[in-house]
């Protein structure tokens, strides 16, 4: 089995992608175009998402299923835990193994409709993350990654019990964690810091989306949970009417925070494609991250 944490190099900065599951032929058509044209890059490994409440399980099992055979990419399966139970769970653990997927990252997930909503467990199911973890270490010889909060969760109330919460995933057998969206590097930098002064020393891998159009943009509060910092609204709100400006501006922003990632040594960058190839390819060439490519200094 190669897992994700096996294409983590020491000494080198790897990229990956995250992808999302086609709800239609004409999605699934834009999907592999993306999928065609990232390969030659040789990421280290791509993601596909699996929807609330097990609305995309189908499609994330047949969709990393297709990429374990049909592409040289390394495919990782995501899991919520939400309306499913622990037998359930185990059934699309057996679906994806089926498939040949080792790697999978472990998410409670969040209500479906309403992420702020109140959290109601199924009964049968899963509190918090860790028992998703243990639960798929428990079914075989699986790579678990989970995701981690630069911003904190919505529901925390504090970073120092929303890094309790990671050490507690990490702990329950998670091989690698996977940072959520953020646009200031401080804060990435600084839940690293709280791992390491927990004795907890796995890979932790920061998410990043290149920024192409406001619509983009405005999806960076939905995701990270808070606002766009000013700053970044200063650089790319001038510009709104003018797409390519636009364009470039934020291409050239998310190049400079994954620049000061790659100088702290961060392991890899995931990125959030949503399912476009040509930003990725953007952002990636220009750090020299593409295999056989030298790096920045």
């Amino acid at each position: 089995m190669t897992r994700v944490v096996d294409r983590l190099q020491p000494g080198r900065t790897v990229f990956s992608v995250e992808f999302f599951p086609p709800r239609s032929d004409a999605e699934e058509q834009i999907l592999w175009k993306a999928v065609r044209e990232l390969e030659p890059l040789n990421p280290a490994y791509v993601s596909v998402t699996y929807g609330a409440g097990g609305s995309s399980r189908d499609r994330t099992i047949r969709t990393v299923g297709r990429i374990a055979r049909e592409t040289t990419m390394l495919p990782m399966a995501h899991l919520t835990g939400v309306d499913h139970s622990k037998d359930e769970l185990r059934h699309v653990v057996g679906s994806l193994a089926d498939e040949g997927i080792r790697n999978i990252l472990a998410i409670r997930g969040d209500p479906p409709g309403d992420p702020m909503g109140e959290w109601i467990p199924h009964p049968h199911g899963i509190l918090y993350a860790d028992e998703l973890v243990r639960l798929v270490r428990s079914c075989g010889d699986f790579s678990v990654g989970v995701a981690a909060f630069p911003h904190m969760h919505p529901r925390s109330t504090d970073v120092e019990t929303e890094t309790d919460h990671l050490v507690n995933k990490i702990r329950a057998g998670a091989d690698f964690a996977v940072a959520q969206l953020f646009l200031q590097p401080e804060y990435f930098l600084r839940l690293r810091d709280r791992l390491a002064a927990r004795n907890c020393h796995v890979p932790l891998i920061p998410g990043v989306m290149p920024i192409t159009t406001p619509k983009v943009l405005s999806k960076f509060e939905h995701l990270a949970g808070v606002p766009v910092p000013s700053e970044v609204s200063a650089a790319l709100d001038p510009l709104a009417e003018k797409p390519e400006a636009f364009r470039a501006a934020g291409i050239e922003l998310i190049t400079r925070l994954c620049e000061r990632l790659i100088s702290e040594g961060v392991p890899g960058l995931h990125f959030y494609s949503l399912n476009r190839a040509k930003a990725t390819r953007e952002v990636v060439d220009n750090l020299g991250l593409a295999e056989g490519v030298p790096q920045p200094v």
